[in-house]
């Protein structure tokens, strides 16, 4: 039987007594309960409080104990919305009770406000720019604080899986203040470029003086000359640069990985990813064959037979799991794209977001769920 769940914040749960059943009546039998995460502006439909929600900075939602924190980073408590110092412990509470099995969703390298504060821990760039929302998971401090937030996790809450968002770099796209960047017409792969950090971490395993002269060359090409730095990373790097790049991000994320899945113990561990290792983001691209957790989460948004072909080919002995987006411009489709997709081999599908979607969208996940039991 295939295993259906939905996405959802604290905020739509805590001071609603009311939410647990209406997640549930959606067909669902687990949900995806933010533990860490990003800043973001949220609608809240059917709060009795409110009815926008405007998380100003990334935050954890679960009790913060001091002691536990020996690091140079410790996430910021959340003060937005119904106060409660352990959001994610009351909103898992009320989801168990209405017998949903809930999964810990947790943001581990996406923190504006943490790389504002240590920007030496965050990526940068070939022109030594720092992106203050990407922390560098090649840096020690930055792996600690991933492994604390899991640990911490962990030791409250007796959560049957963690769900695994921003596990590696986070790139050069990033929908941050006003974004002013499009009209450069940046190519794929000049983005992609963009987004390979040259940090004093990185440069442990990379020859980032020569790389970033490389980079800065292309990039002001595409920049100023309007030449395309190239078809790809391979393309623009020379293979033997690229395959230098894809191993250090890929012995680093699934380094981290296996540290967590020591530390989840008997717990699932599902990583959001993709099998393109060019890609930097909240879903990690790397080698699926090189990491071991209990599922990859792939993202299935785009247009069906994209997703399919990506299920498809990342088949591998891991379990595969289909993160299906409900707000898209064509609901009524859900159900057919997730037959399609359990067809394509997606062992379980994960729809978001039970809190983001309007009536229509929660119809659809009903449908959903009632068209692939």
């Amino acid at each position: 039987m295939v295993r259906h769940g939905t996405f959802a914040y604290t905020w739509d749960l805590v001071g609603d007594p009311a939410a647990a059943s209406r997640i549930a009546s959606l067909g669902v039998d687990t949900v995806t309960l933010q533990a860490a995460y990003h800043s973001v502006r949220a609608t809240t439909a059917w709060h009795p409080r409110h009815r926008v929600v405007h998380a100003e900075h990334a935050a954890a939602y679960f009790r913060i104990r001091p002691e536990r924190w020996s690091g140079r980073l410790r996430p910021p408590a959340p003060g937005w919305a119904v106060e409660d110092e352990d959001r994610f412990g009351t909103a898992y509470a009320a989801l168990t009770a209405a017998g949903l099995r809930t999964e810990a969703w947790m943001v581990l390298t996406h923190s504006s406000i943490l790389g504002r504060s240590a920007p030496e821990l965050t990526v940068r760039n070939a022109y030594g720019e720092r992106f203050a929302h990407a922390l560098c998971p090649a840096q020690p401090d930055v792996r600690e604080y991933a492994l604390t937030l899991v640990r911490e996790v962990c030791d409250q809450y007796d959560v049957p899986a963690l769900m695994l968002e921003a596990c590696g770099w986070l790139g050069f796209d990033h929908l941050s203040a006003h974004e002013k960047t499009s009209g450069a017409d940046l190519s794929p792969c000049a983005r992609d470029l963009l987004s390979i950090c040259v940090c004093a971490a990185c440069s442990e395993a990379l020859d980032t003086d020569e790389l970033s002269t490389r980079i800065r060359e292309l990039l002001d090409r595409e920049l100023q000359d309007g030449v395309p730095a190239g078809e790809d990373l391979v393309d623009a790097l020379g293979p033997s640069e690229a395959k230098a790049l894809y191993e250090h991000r890929t012995t680093v994320i699934s380094g981290l990985v296996h540290d967590i899945t020591e530390l989840a113990g008997d717990r699932e561990v599902l990583l959001m990813a993709t099998d393109d290792p060019q890609v930097t983001g909240p879903d990690v691209g790397l080698d699926l064959a090189s990491a071991s957790p209990t599922a990859y989460t792939l993202k299935c948004w785009d247009e069906a037979e994209l997703a399919i072909a990506r299920l498809e080919a990342a088949r591998t002995d891991v379990q595969l799991v289909a993160n299906v987006n409900a707000l898209g411009d064509r609901p009524h489709e859900l159900p057919s794209l997730v037959s399609r997709l359990v067809a394509a081999g997606a062992d379980e599908l994960r729809y978001y977001h039970a809190g983001l979607a309007s009536p229509a969208r929660q119809q659809a996940i009903r449908a959903a769920v009632l068209e692939v039991n």
